[in-house]
């Protein structure tokens, strides 16, 4: 039988990532508004979230969610985390049992603090489920510059054959089947965008960029290894690569959301002029409570979720950060 993917979510990072698996194999994409669809299958692009990219003429795209999936050998989940609970419990409903499940998604539930493979496990017991995640802006995938993904997965046959799936001559995907690592990591790194956005918005410089990166990247890691990961992927793609770009980028939304912060600008403000979904805004609570209950310090989220909701300004946050009693570099990450 060949092999068909089904994309749910028609976002600029899902519609991305549908063009580069209808480079592999039949896919389609799922779009809840009607309009979308029909001008992805019939015109051949995205005008709301990918506007100045061609998709390929052989990509499909539905607003029905039981066509999308039907016979399909793969399901990639693109979906904001607050609305995954409710498409995943949707889909549970048209999906055939043991259909592997890919999450694009990097955040966690609010209320329950799940991530989302564990949000998927429970919602779809009978789907093996993962994550493809890395420094992957989906503006320069679509344009076809070079960069490299990686795809989580506990079993090792499954994760060699979506990278198969997923692999083009300019995107180049590895394989990893430290799910929780790559989890936390692509979440948390958008708290820390947001935190080095607010840096770049009041002014700071290179020195404090690299400082907020860097110790971002001892708090990811030290997190993550409490649940589970395993160090070396945090210096991996999943870790570190996603997080330098993410920071970094002007291109990022989380750090977009941050620098306006920094700037003075509210939330409100901020939030009412984006189309996308900034998952660090919503991630960023959820993480320190999720930290607070196997008793992890994360100092830099901890001021990202007083910032967002309104404990405490940009400056005053920075100032607890720089104020911390004085530690070892590697506390926490070493035996």
């Amino acid at each position: 039988m060949a092999e068909k993917v089904a994309v749910i979510g028609a976002g600029s990072w899902g519609t991305t990532v549908a063009a580069l698996a209808a480079g592999n194999a039949a896919t389609v994409l799922w779009a809840r508004d009607p309009a979308l669809a029909e001008t992805v299958r019939t015109e051949h692009r995205n005008p709301t979230y990918l506007p100045d990219f061609l998709l390929p003429e052989r990509l499909e795209s539905t607003h029905d969610i039981g066509e999308a999936v039907a016979g399909a050998s793969l399901v990639i989940m693109a979906v904001p985390s607050h609305g995954f609970r409710a498409v995943a419990t949707d889909l549970a409903e048209v999906l055939a049992k043991g259909t592997p499940v890919l999450s694009l998604t990097k955040g966690l539930e609010q209320g329950s603090q799940l991530r989302m493979t564990q949000l998927l496990a429970e919602v779809l017991p009978d789907s093996p489920s993962g994550m493809l995640t890395g420094p992957n802006l989906a503006a320069e995938v679509a344009a076809g510059q070079p960069t490299a993904s990686v795809v989580a997965l506990a079993d090792a046959n499954q994760a060699r054959w979506v990278q198969s799936l997923l692999m083009s001559k300019t995107f180049r995907v590895y394989t990893n089947a430290d799910v929780i690592g790559c989890e936390i990591a692509g979440a948390l790194k958008n708290v820390l965008a947001v935190a080095a956005g607010i840096s770049d918005g009041l002014g700071f410089g290179d020195n404090s960029r690299a400082a907020m990166i860097t110790r971002g990247l001892a708090e990811m890691a030290r997190f993550g290894m409490k649940l589970g990961g395993e160090l070396i992927t945090f210096g991996g793609l999943a870790g570190v690569g996603d997080l330098v770009a993410t920071c970094t980028s002007s291109k990022s939304r989380n750090h977009t959301v941050g620098v306006a912060l920094g700037q003075g600008r509210t939330l409100a403000d901020i939030m009412g002029e984006m189309r996308m979904v900034a998952e660090g805004v919503k991630t960023a609570r959820p993480m320190v409570e999720l930290a607070a209950s196997v008793d992890v310090e994360v100092p830099i989220a901890t001021q990202v979720a007083d910032m967002i909701d309104g404990i405490r300004s940009p400056a005053e946050a920075i100032a607890a950060l720089m104020e911390r009693p004085a530690t070892s570099e590697f506390r926490g990450l070493t035996p």
